[in-house]
């Protein structure tokens, strides 16, 4: 059954080819949002706290497209919640590559 929910999440991102472009001012609402938003759960650093590490070492190997269905989606079971409301696919994405290279600060996003 997880298998199968699994590539149910991972469908909704088949053929995405790369993160779409997001403006500077999204980028920066969308780092200011997992830096705070985020951040609550997976610590103010992502080293951890009621959720996971986000940090580049911990994510290693992990693929992007099921990491931003995580975020998009959830996790259901956990306390990880969905984010569909508030985030588009192709943030999602920027969201998941980002923390990929390691998270950005908010003085380091584009100006």
């Amino acid at each position: 059954m997880r298998a199968w929910a699994v590539a149910l999440l991972l469908g909704s991102f088949a053929g995405a080819s790369g993160a779409q472009a997001i403006d500077p001012a999204r980028q920066r609402e969308l780092t200011r949002m997992v830096r705070q938003d985020c951040g609550a759960c997976h610590g103010m650093h992502l080293s951890g706290g009621l959720g996971p590490a986000l940090t580049r070492d911990a994510l290693a190997g992990k693929p992007t497209d099921a990491m931003a269905a995580t975020i998009v989606h959830g996790r259901p079971g956990t306390p990880m919640p969905p984010w569909r409301a508030l985030l588009s696919d192709g943030d999602a994405r920027w969201i998941a590559e980002q923390l990929a290279r390691g998270f950005p600060h908010e003085a380091k996003v584009a100006r």
